[in-house]
């Protein structure tokens, strides 16, 4: 018998009486569908879903096996504790690879699993964590990155190392330069590289960078993120080498800007040659990233960005010709909006590329390099992670009321259809309100565009609080987006409006509009944010004006922290892992260069920024009762400054609450730390509105 398609269950309605406003149980037990990857013929994809619990060993993370056309029901393909990550296809359609730590492992290895039948068999025998595998064009090898001690040459030197580490009866961290932490690690001296594995004769797997003069570059290092370093690593198309991302001068990350190029290196072995740039690393004028080749092998797609003397470029996409290595123009999105992912469609010359665009994430179309057109306005939501085979393009969809799901794009009829319905049944007994956006001009002439998000059983006829919510980054936005950190609805719940500003430094408006806070980080935004509120009130008759609290995380709490010493409108504040002395964040952050180029100079030369826009410094104003939290583990905005706020504002006996969480950290992730901060959210928004 045929299924039902899986659109028809998603779009199945629900009567509004069954709905009811949003629970913290809601939100973390709502199924996570990650990232999909779609097979080389497009027929069918993989991705995770993660079923979450609130004890982290009763969570459960597996791969699904997608038909893409949406007529048969995903098909789960991993049943055990150990979560898959980095999956990827084989060009036959039928090997798929995954990263993961099972049984026995000491660490993380690299499994392929045949969906003709049988079990995933482990293929690596690292010491250390192996990630992010890639087959061989041919099929005969996996490519994989695992972080090893310099110097060693083999599994069993890098063994070794780690036994003398497990070893040793004292405790230091020893460093001789820049940078020493990131997010929420300490840094070592390991090094990620790129390794080959031949598939089926049990070989040890080949460090591509052993032994060679490179892999003894001081300022050696991936691409960082917030989990680590990637080197976006690839075959090329005959399979005779592999393209990684790598910078060779993060060691200047103090007092320069740190670049990544595009590298080449043989399977045979020998030193690696460098690809992008112009070689100079004092003065870098590109950063590469996120190589792909186009199907036909002729062409090395990747991501660029732009260094300056700005914080903030758009990210670009760049062409290199294979394998000849001339550089084709670089492809620049319209109103310099930056690239959020890509997708080579079939022909090799159609270019498909997400970019955050108006609070959205939409989809672009570029053809033989040409300025790229808007292509699918998903009328709200974001289109995210792209992923093509054969001519059959596929993305992640979602809406601040709806949670992340897989869905086709129809490039043809510019529309997306639901492929899975994993988050469909939950959603539905849900009363999640449509994110609406207004815009206005601010007092810079530039248009400010923001969200509103009205509470459930929401009453047009009666006033409801504003709760104000600072987004971070700042060079991120507020998107039309199912958040779980800081959830929109879930905040809304008790009744409050919440408004979403994306202020100037915001990014999905244009080059000029992210880097207008250069100079000038908290007085242009908090300005744009106290006039998006007033618009609000304006416009929306059913917001009490005089019932109005505001916070935010990270950036978002380092201009909750500039409100409390520039004005008293708001009733109540929140401040998460915020920032209060600009001076001690340059000198306690894991990443401090960016900041002084924002402030146009170091702490020590007091420019006009340090002292004028600062908030420690207008701690005398500070009378707004304030929630404060901080996760002990957090070095991007390190603990610290949370203390020193807090001590500020017991000096001016300012009413406020702080919660310190010492398992966290930039983030509340952990689910019962997460419902505890809710629950305090939501305690201080009443007690204050």
């Amino acid at each position: 018998m045929r299924c039902m398609p899986l659109i028809a269950l998603l779009l199945t309605p629900v009567a509004d009486a069954e709905q009811r406003a949003i629970t913290h149980e809601d939100l973390w037990l709502m199924p996570r569908v990650g990232p999909a990857v779609i097979s080389p013929d497009g027929r069918r994809a993989l991705v995770s879903v993660v079923q979450s619990a609130y004890d982290e060993n009763a969570k459960e993370a597996d791969l699904w096996l997608i038909d893409v056309a949406g007529e048969t029901a995903p098909r789960q393909l991993t049943f055990d504790a150990s979560p898959e990550s980095g999956q990827v296809w084989a060009s036959d359609n039928e090997r798929i690879a995954f990263s993961k730590k099972a049984g026995r492992d000491a660490a993380a290895q690299i499994y392929v699993m045949d969906l003709r039948g049988g079990e995933a068999q482990r293929v690596t025998e690292s010491p250390t964590d192996a990630r992010s595998p890639q087959f061989s064009p041919d099929g005969s090898k996996l490519l994989f990155v695992s972080s090893v001690f310099p110097g060693a040459l083999n599994a069993a030197e890098n063994k070794k190392a780690l036994d003398e580490r497990a070893a040793r009866k004292h405790n230091v961290r020893v460093f001789d330069g820049f940078p020493i932490r990131n997010w929420d690690k300490w840094l070592d001296e390991r090094q990620t590289h790129p390794f080959v594995v031949a598939l089926g004769n049990g070989q040890e797997a080949k460090d591509l960078l052993a032994a060679t003069a490179f892999a003894k570059e001081r300022g050696l290092g991936g691409r960082q993120t917030d989990t680590g370093e990637e080197l976006d690593a690839i075959f090329t198309p005959d399979s005779s080498a592999v393209v990684f991302v790598a910078s060779i001068n993060r060691h200047r990350a103090a007092h320069a800007f740190t670049h990544t190029d595009l590298y080449r290196v043989a399977l045979r072995g020998g030193e690696p040659e460098r690809l992008t740039g112009d070689g100079n690393q004092t003065s870098p004028r590109l950063s590469f990233g996120r190589p792909q080749f186009s199907p036909d092998g002729k062409t090395l797609y990747a991501q660029i960005t732009p260094i300056g003397d700005r914080a903030y470029f758009a990210t670009q996409l760049g062409a290199i010709e294979w394998p000849g290595g001339a550089q084709r123009a670089t492809i620049k999105l319209p109103e310099s909006l930056a690239v959020s992912s890509f997708a080579i469609d079939r022909d090799s010359r159609t270019l498909w590329i997400t970019a955050e665009d108006q609070g959205e994430e939409r989809l672009y179309r570029s053809v033989a390099g040409k300025t790229p057109e808007l292509w699918i306005d998903p009328d709200g939501g974001v289109l995210t992670n792209l992923s093509a085979g054969s001519g059959v393009l596929i993305a992640g969809y979602e809406r601040a009321d709806q949670p992340n799901e897989v869905v086709r794009l129809n490039v043809a009829r510019k529309t997306h259809t639901a492929v899975t319905t994993f988050t469909t049944r939950r959603r539905a007994a849900l009363d999640l309100q449509r994110a609406e956006s207004f815009t206005f001009t601010n007092d810079a002439g530039m248009p400010v565009q923001s969200f509103v998000i009205k509470p459930p059983g929401f009453d047009p006829t009666r006033k409801y609080p504003l709760f104000v919510l600072i987004h971070g980054g700042p060079h991120i936005m507020w998107r039309d987006q199912f958040f779980l950190r800081w959830n929109y609805h879930l905040i809304a719940a008790p009744g409050y409006v919440v408004l979403l500003t994306n202020y100037r430094g915001s990014t999905g408006f244009g080059e000029t509009f992210a880097q207008a806070i250069h100079q000038d980080p908290f007085r242009g935004p908090a300005d744009d944010i106290n006039a998006a509120a007033d618009e609000a009130i304006k416009r929306f008759a059913y917001i009490d004006a005089t019932r109005q609290c505001a916070g935010g995380a990270s950036y978002g709490g380092h201009l909750a922290n500039w409100l409390q010493g520039t004005t008293e409108r708001y009733r109540c504040l929140i401040s998460h892992a915020g920032l209060v002395n600009a001076e001690a964040q340059w000198g306690t952050s894991d990443t401090i260069y960016g900041r002084e180029v924002a402030a146009g100079g170091p702490p020590w030369e007091q420019g006009v920024v340090w002292r004028e826009q600062n908030p420690i410094r207008l701690a005398a104003n500070f009378k707004t009762p304030v929630l404060v939290t901080v996760g002990e583990q957090d070095f991007r905005v390190p603990l610290n400054n949370t203390l020193e706020y807090w001590s500020a504002l017991q000096r001016m006996q300012v009413e406020s609450r702080l919660l310190v969480f010492p398992d966290e950290n930039h983030w509340i992730l952990k689910g019962e730390n997460s419902r505890y901060f809710y629950r305090e959210l939501h305690d201080w928004l009443a007690r204050w509105m």
